[in-house]
């Protein structure tokens, strides 16, 4: 059996959230990889600000008051890339450009929910997409 290089990824907000916040699924999954050290997770300042402002203003505060270290955690697993280049419009959600300049600059696989927001930086950019579940799929065979 030959050992697979961990996939480099940049992990969409939407997919963290559901990740941190709902029992199971493939984000869940994808969190729990992220812990374990079995991918290279990508962030840029900005993304990682985002993260914190989506998570403290969509949770209770006592939510985000539990998940504070838990995202800290994570961030310390992240490598973080500095955005010198930035390709803007890629996207009609202004806030997906964090994710875009970030898997850009990282050369990583964009993971999402949301992967309409992503046609057009995916078909000018040839940016990789592809949804949590698709990577659990990948991860698995």
């Amino acid at each position: 059996m030959v050992a697979m290089e961990p996939p480099t990824i940049v992990i969409d907000t939407n997919v963290l959230f559901e990740g941190l916040t709902k029992k199971g699924g493939a984000a869940g999954l994808l969190i729990d990889a992220w812990v374990a050290e079995l991918l290279d997770v990508y962030v840029s300042n900005a993304l990682a600000y985002e993260y914190v402002d989506v998570l403290s203003r969509k949770c209770s505060q006592s939510r985000w008051e539990e998940l504070k270290p838990v995202l800290g955690s994570l961030l310390s697993k992240a490598q973080f890339v500095p955005v010198y280049f930035s390709w803007r419009p890629s996207s009609p959600d202004p806030g997906d450009e964090h994710v875009i300049d970030c898997a850009m600059n990282a050369g990583a696989i964009v993971i999402t929910s949301n992967l309409k927001d992503f046609h057009m930086a995916k078909r000018s950019l040839g940016l990789s997409v592809m949804t949590a579940l698709d990577l659990v799929k990948l991860l698995v065979e």
